[in-house]
């Protein structure tokens, strides 16, 4: 298993212990997830390039696996991932290069 998918699938896993342990938490979490994901002014799409911005630009690999799978399932292109990394980059600095770039291995991984 290559390296996002094999984080997906461990955080996954890892969370339905935590969503035992802390059951209230989790479902509002998962609450704001549906709530902020769902389209509006702005389309699923984009409200996930925004996310995948976010995640680089606060260096979160789990983040970064699970948005970038999602935008391969929405049909984003590797040119439209790009730009969005470009605003992480701007946004971020250097480290923001660094995690843009698995960021790309990530898109590469879940377009296979």
């Amino acid at each position: 298993m290559s390296k996002y998918k094999e984080i997906v699938t461990d955080i996954a896993g890892n969370m339905g212990a935590l969503s035992q342990n802390i059951p209230e938490v989790m479902k509002a979490f998962m609450s704001t997830t549906k709530a902020g994901g769902k389209e509006g002014a702005l389309d699923a799409k984009t409200k996930e390039l925004i996310a995948i911005a976010i995640a680089v630009a606060n260096r979160c690999d789990g983040c970064i696996g699970f948005h970038t799978k999602t935008l391969v399932e929405l049909g984003t292109t590797e040119q439209e991932l790009a730009e969005a990394l470009g605003v992480a980059i701007y946004m971020g600095g250097g480290p923001s290069v660094m995690y843009a770039s698995n960021t790309m291995g990530a898109f590469k991984e879940f377009s296979k």
